[in-house]
């Protein structure tokens, strides 16, 4: 067995594909969009890179890539959180302990070199890239962004050493056909009392004077959650364009105070899961048409993004987002919807389905390792 350091594009994008062909045949597993996987590791590409440093591993068996990590250190993390702590991401590796192993001791090998104390993952550069190992729920169909790895992988890292630091729960919420009448009256009272309205547009292109702002509030909202790391506006510049072109302005309340400023948003879109497995996560030449396809007609949801500013919260702002997509959900027929990932200790977030019949289906782990001097 060998571990290899990524140092070409050619090898790069080895390592991108990687995942691809673990995962062919697996029924589960969403293929993220392989031109979105390679700018985010692209130093030239990816913001994130004015703070973080990175390296990349591939580890091969017979010549065969049989596995593949990523190494980070988030210089503005361990600012704010006073630690020396690397990260370990974009892990994946056939089933052999030789093999995760072997890359999980190349990082800890480079963090150590590097200063760290602490290595902990899987985590990408900042919290908008895919975070946490499932643990539970193998067996449900992942979703856009969000990880998915076979059941052997958990064993692997607590093998290496890893305990739990942080879990991430997700529910699947059974939609009512009609809008729940409790959570729109308390909205009413939230929107009068605090002098809010909805923001309401057409079309995509009419919400980019906000966008700027939306992300604003996330990291005003985020700014004291488990490894949050606020966005630099080079990296706002980057997701506005990225996603702000394909949302559907229905699926998206944004909330305004009586100055027109955001105060609280949710961001939500028909399930692409589907989609991206029929077209292996190339838009092109005719990937495209599936996303197009669930984007006009589906009975699935997922939740992406919810926010509302520290000076709002507590006020029924929730509420008032619930209430708009409630309405737009009965519109339009949805019957489940996905909740993605929760800090399993955030109560707040978790009451908002008590309205709603729903199951806790997944799980998904941060692990951390104190690193030893050598």
């Amino acid at each position: 067995m060998q571990i290899k350091e990524v140092n070409t594009l050619r090898e790069l994008r080895q390592f991108v594909s990687f995942q691809y062909s673990l995962y062919n045949d697996n029924k589960y597993w969403v293929p993220p969009l392989r031109g979105d996987e390679l700018k985010s590791l692209r130093k030239d590409k990816n913001p994130a890179f004015d703070f973080c440093e990175a390296k990349y591993w591939l580890a091969f068996k017979d010549g065969k890539i049989v596995g593949r990590i990523a190494g980070i250190i988030n210089k503005k993390y361990n600012e704010k959180w006073n630690a020396k702590a690397a990260r370990f991401g974009w892990f994946d590796f056939i089933d052999d302990k030789e093999v995760s192993s072997a890359l999980l001791g190349a990082v800890e090998n480079w963090a150590r070199e590097n200063g760290m104390t602490s290595i902990h993952g899987p985590l990408g550069f900042t919290d908008m890239d895919g975070e946490g190992a499932l643990v539970e729920g193998f067996e449900e169909v992942s979703t856009l962004g969000a990880l998915y790895n076979y059941p052997y992988y958990p064993e692997h890292i607590e093998k290496a050493g890893y305990s739990k630091d942080a879990d991430w729960i997700e529910y699947q919420v059974i939609m009512n056909s009609e809008v729940n009448e409790e959570i729109g009256r308390i909205a009413e009272i939230a929107l009068k009392r605090n002098n809010l309205k909805i923001l309401k547009v057409k079309k995509a292109k009419e919400m980019l004077p906000y966008a700027k702002e939306i992300f604003h509030v996330l990291n005003d909202a985020y700014k004291d959650l488990y490894g949050f790391v606020e966005l630099s506006d080079k990296q706002i510049d980057m997701y506005v364009k990225q996603y702000f072109g394909f949302i559907l302005p229905e699926y998206v309340p944004v909330v305004l105070d009586s100055n027109n400023k955001v105060v609280a948003f949710g961001i939500t879109m028909p399930s692409l899961s589907r989609a991206l497995q029929k077209n292996k996560g190339r838009l092109f030449p005719f990937g495209f048409i599936h996303v197009l396809k669930a984007m006009k007609n589906n009975r699935n949801v997922d939740l992406y993004l919810t926010a509302v500013h520290p000076n709002m919260q507590n006020k029924g702002i929730n509420a008032i987002l619930m209430n708009e997509v409630n309405k737009v959900f009965v519109k339009n027929k949805i019957e489940k919807v996905e909740t993605n990932r929760e800090l399993e200790g955030n109560a707040k977030v978790q009451a908002q389905w008590k309205f709603f019949d729903k199951r806790q289906h997944k799980r998904r782990r941060c692990y951390k390792k104190e690193l030893t001097v050598e």
